[in-house]
């Protein structure tokens, strides 16, 4: 174990060591007292905040103790932090925090606070309780983060069906989603438009695939939605909502995301017009300035791609594998940038620069294709729109003679 291991290990001994002794009573009262809520927290302003959050609160209802467990917390300062966040291998914690003190920093920051109170047996409320002190031992708090399949909404969905004998699962896996991951995260992120493209234009096949509600259940909003339609057993032969009450504790003052995600195709359709244009314009009037267009769009486009490239081979973001947009921004615009150069004296592009030209039109014209053939899963058309006029102006500026 490394030296900021063993600091880590000691540093998590000490804090559960804190934390049992001021959660006595919720740790050791009967399952017949503990009231088990789920808390859902709207979305707030800053970009990691933008996909909500929730906890699990346990309620002792002989002391009135009152605690929540929510598996987000994340270390800025941890040792290669972000070098770990961009090879898709983020650690996080779960932790404790009294009720009271949690809920009062969201209802501060103007986030929403809901309450719904849940129906489990005095049998389930404890093994919850005990899986949650447990998971909090510093040898199981620390997880690999993913934003998807593993974060701090599904561990709170995963802790609750797992108390409750699988019922949330065999229920939500039985009902459609209503979006997708991509769909999600680009309603969720509209808020942010320059780091809604770049998530939108990152994200590969894996996001387009259909949900069902126990996946789309990732997000917080969901998990609260989805679990009002759940029954469990009432303990006499019948059965009762899962959700006993519902309760908005504090009301959202922030602006809130969009119902639907916005439709990128015009936008981006219309911005790829317009470079194509610009491109045109500079290579008939202002061959310097037609240079620098075409040079930084092609600078992009191959570190674009270079990116989406790395993200895919070198990386655990399996949500950016396999990225159709690879065909339209990749490494191959390096390969043209003196060509374009070379046009504002008029001279024609090289053998080399004509293969590199021609095997990108081939890429382009293979991503319009996958996307029209049915059963393609990848959601990529606003980008084709986007690349489309932008390399066939490019193309036909370096392959035109005066």
């Amino acid at each position: 174990m490394t030296k900021a291991g063993r600091i880590l290990l000691i540093a998590l001994t000490l804090l559960c060591s804190a934390i049992l002794p001021a959660y006595a009573g919720v740790a050791d009262t009967p399952g017949e007292n503990l009231e088990v809520s789920l808390i859902t927290y709207g979305p707030g302003d800053i970009y990691w905040e933008r996909f909500g959050h929730d906890a699990i609160e346990l309620r002792d209802t002989a002391s009135g103790e009152e605690v929540d467990f929510n598996y987000g917390v994340f270390n800025f300062d941890e040792k290669n932090f972000f070098f770990n966040f961009a090879r898709g291998q983020m650690h996080y914690l779960i932790d404790a925090e009294t009720t009271a003190d949690e809920e009062a920093f969201y209802a501060q920051a103007g986030r929403s606070v809901t309450k719904q109170k849940l129906a489990l047996t005095p049998q389930q409320a404890a093994a919850l309780r005990d899986f949650l002190f447990w998971n909090l031992r510093p040898e199981n708090a620390t997880y690999n983060y993913d934003y998807y399949i593993d974060n701090c909404t599904t561990r709170v969905r995963d802790a609750l069906d797992r108390a409750l004998g699988g019922v949330i699962k065999a229920r939500l896996t039985k009902l459609p989603g209503g979006m997708t991951y991509r769909q999600q995260t680009v309603r969720l992120m509209s808020a942010q438009p320059w780091l809604m493209l770049i998530l939108d234009l990152g994200l590969g096949p894996y996001a387009d695939h259909p949900l069902d509600a126990w996946h789309e259940s990732f997000l917080p909003e969901e998990l609260q939605k989805n679990i009002r339609n759940i029954t469990v057993a009432d303990g006499q032969g019948g059965t009762q909502p899962l959700v006993q009450s519902e309760t908005l504790l504090s009301p959202n003052r922030l602006s809130t995301p969009p119902t639907t995600p916005p439709d990128l195709r015009i936008p981006l359709g219309i911005a790829g017009l317009i470079i194509a244009a610009l491109i045109v314009a500079t290579w008939r009037y202002a061959r310097t300035a037609y240079a620098l267009l075409g040079s930084l769009y092609l600078l992009l486009a191959g570190l674009v791609g270079l990116v989406m490239l790395m993200l895919w081979t070198l990386t655990s973001h399996h949500s950016a594998w396999a990225n159709a947009n690879l065909l339209l921004f990749n490494p191959l615009a390096f390969m043209l940038m003196r060509s374009v150069w070379r046009k504002r004296r008029n001279i024609a592009p090289s053998r080399f620069a004509n293969g590199a030209l021609m095997l990108q039109l081939l890429a382009l014209l293979i991503a319009l294709l996958l996307h029209l053939l049915p059963g393609v899963v990848q959601q990529n058309l606003p980008w084709i729109l986007f690349a489309l006029p932008c390399w066939l102006t490019l193309a036909w500026s370096l392959r035109k003679t005066l």
